[in-house]
């Protein structure tokens, strides 16, 4: 047989949502636009999220792109100017695009680089102008939280705004990091990680990550959410998030709140398995204790062989191909549905990769044992 193990999927905790373990509806969707009439339960479950985030007040939108497009096209043309972290999600980019669009002046930082924003924040002459910055509240490439604090020493003498995409962190960090609890506890995201709040921050966040829900979530002060609410307009042009969404997230909130912690720890211990284990067999990640696994440069081999290799063995991983012009890289999304034997699976496959036969006859008996077990494992 061949296997075929999936290291691409997002879904950190291994939310599913079967339709059974959620509350039944009768109806997909109402047809009414959320500006006129919100689908039963979205403010519950906006404000539990807010909660969880530490912001006082939230609201949902269809997907990360449907929030920062709307926020970007309805934030003031003038009195404003943007700067953004150059690392940023492409769609958080998006939707600065769409304030270019619009004429307000936008600049870029280097990734995570607060000296870098102070400097442009001096030299900017900001006069009237308020300053909104937009970085990632978590950054899986490096395996780093943003520095939420420093950013926010940068723009609060200029009476700036923070907006972070946080989808990463919502569902994984937490407060109260420790021994026992290595991405904190609560899953809160970014803000509960770095004891950061404030009414000059605003997070736009993807549930469909830590919490398998495909619907987005802005949270921040009452003052700031409202009042996009008021002004939004796709909450008026597009289709509200779905009952069925809607009440997925009620499930993934109930499940976060019941045994999210011992998910987040089992995580966590998958994590560091897999990275000890790519050590010992000569093999280094980038990533941290982040489930996202970036492997380091193999002498003589690209990530495109790599991936075309392990994917004739049975395993499914990410290429990434990066920022314009950057090297190719291969990466491994590790999920608390996996098992300690499947990592020993990739393992095993990659060491086998880098030898350059792969068919299935050149197997070595071990691999071959392995293979065997975790099928029985599976069954």
């Amino acid at each position: 047989m061949l296997l075929a193990l999936d290291f691409t999927s997002a879904l950190y905790l291994g939310l599913k949502h079967p339709i059974r373990s959620m509350r039944p509806w009768a109806q997909f969707t109402t047809g009414t636009p959320a500006a006129l009439s919100e689908s039963a339960g979205a403010r519950i479950v906006a404000q539990a999220l807010g909660t969880l985030q530490s912001c006082e007040y939230a609201t949902l939108g269809p997907s990360t792109l449907h929030l920062f497009w709307d926020l970007f096209g309805v934030l003031p043309k003038d009195g404003i100017v943007i700067y953004v972290d150059a690392g940023v999600y492409p769609i958080a980019k998006w939707g600065v695009d769409r304030a270019v669009a619009r004429g307000v002046s936008v600049r870029s930082f280097p990734h995570y680089d607060p000296d870098a924003l102070r400097r442009l924040l001096k030299r900017g002459n900001l006069g009237a102008h308020r300053p909104v910055v937009v970085a990632d509240g978590f950054c899986p490439a490096s395996g780093q939280p943003a520095p939420t604090n420093l950013f926010l020493e940068c723009i609060r003498a200029h009476r700036g705004i923070l907006v972070l995409d946080d989808t990463q962190a919502l569902g994984i960090l937490g407060h109260s990091p420790g021994p026992n609890a290595p991405y904190g506890l609560g899953g809160g995201g970014s803000l509960r990680w770095s004891h950061v709040h404030g009414s000059d921050v605003l997070l736009i966040s993807s549930l469909a990550k830590g919490f398998g829900v495909p619907v987005a979530v802005l949270s921040g002060s009452a003052d700031v959410v409202r009042w996009f609410e008021e002004k939004s307009e796709t909450r008026v042009y597009c289709s509200p998030p779905s009952i069925a969404a809607i009440r997925a997230a009620e499930r993934a909130l109930a499940v976060n709140e019941k045994r999210g912690d011992g998910l987040r720890l089992r995580l966590a211990h998958l994590v560091s398995y897999f990275r000890h284990r790519l050590i010992e067999s000569g093999f280094g990640a980038i990533g941290g204790l982040f489930p996202v696994q970036t492997l380091g440069p193999v002498p003589g081999l690209s990530a495109a062989t790599l991936h075309e290799r392990l994917l004739r063995l049975g395993v499914r991983t990410v290429l990434r191909n990066g920022q314009a012009g950057a090297v190719p890289q291969l990466t491994f999304v590790l999920t608390a549905r996996h098992s300690q034997m499947e990592l020993d699976y990739l393992v095993a496959a990659l060491a086998l990769a880098t030898k350059g036969n792969v068919e299935m006859g050149a197997r070595e008996v071990a691999f071959r044992n392995i293979e065997r077990r975790l099928a029985c494992s599976l069954e």
